[in-house]
């Protein structure tokens, strides 16, 4: 049981801006590392963002300076700013939380799509 849901995801312009959330519901506990993956068409998931519970957060080469991770505990939400979109941002998103446990909760993903 537990259950993380991906919300914000659609079609943006190049250079535009999306943030996605994730939300955290039910037996979903001691996390300890929350990040952000994507994987486009034909390509490998990769990780985009993490941001572990101290705060430190670390950030693909691609995406740093453009992408910004931040969560809320009140929430139990972790967002993805994403600004300065480009067309090779294009992929399903997903959101990962890692517990204590060594336990991996995935959601279902949100497609961004970067096109003009």
């Amino acid at each position: 049981q537990g259950q993380l849901v991906e919300s914000g995801g659609g079609l943006v312009q190049p250079g535009g801006s999306l943030r996605l959330s994730c939300t955290a519901s039910g037996n979903i506990f001691n996390i300890y590392a929350r990040g952000w993956y994507r994987q486009a068409p034909g390509k490998q998931r990769e990780l985009v963002a993490r941001i572990i519970s101290g705060g430190i957060t670390n950030y693909a080469d691609s995406v740093k300076g453009r992408f910004t991770i931040a969560k809320d505990n009140a929430k139990n939400t972790v967002y993805l700013q994403m600004n300065s979109l480009k067309p090779e941002d294009t992929a399903v998103y997903y959101c990962n939380h890692q517990s204590l446990e060594g336990y991996a909760y995935w959601g279902q993903g949100t497609q961004v799509t970067v096109s003009s």
